[in-house]
């Protein structure tokens, strides 16, 4: 169940187009259902990357699933668990910085990626089967 947090101090002219758009983006190459994608953009004029207000972005994305003990998970909900490596997320940070960079004009040298993977037992979410 992913979680894209970005902030950004570049003020995007539709932000409902755009987090769709980042979305379906998401999905694609994190290889994950659009269902369980979720999306937070959060414009601020205030964010300051290497001592300047030139376009920048962090973005924190948070890898992870919660399930009672003893529940059978999905086989769509397995493949949100666990899958954050080093090479995993190399090749994320490209496309991640590629995208931001087509549709934000954030240089690739203006940003951070935080990726985050808590475990099963520290988010909650609520499921029915």
């Amino acid at each position: 169940m992913p979680a894209l947090d970005l902030t950004t101090n570049v003020q995007i002219s539709d932000e409902h187009v755009f987090v769709l758009e980042f979305s379906k983006f998401a999905a694609k190459i994190l290889s994950k259902p659009e269902q369980y994608i979720s999306i937070n953009v959060k414009y601020n004029p205030t964010l300051s990357f290497a001592g300047t207000f030139e376009p920048a972005f962090l973005l924190t994305i948070v890898r992870s699933l919660s399930a009672p003990a003893n529940t059978m998970l999905t086989s769509e909900m397995q493949v949100s668990l666990d899958n954050i490596s080093p090479e995993k997320n190399e090749q994320y940070s490209k496309e991640l910085f590629s995208f931001l960079n087509e549709k934000l004009e954030i240089p690739d040298t203006r940003g951070y990626i935080n990726f985050s993977d808590p475990g099963r037992a520290s988010i909650g979410y609520a499921i029915s089967f």
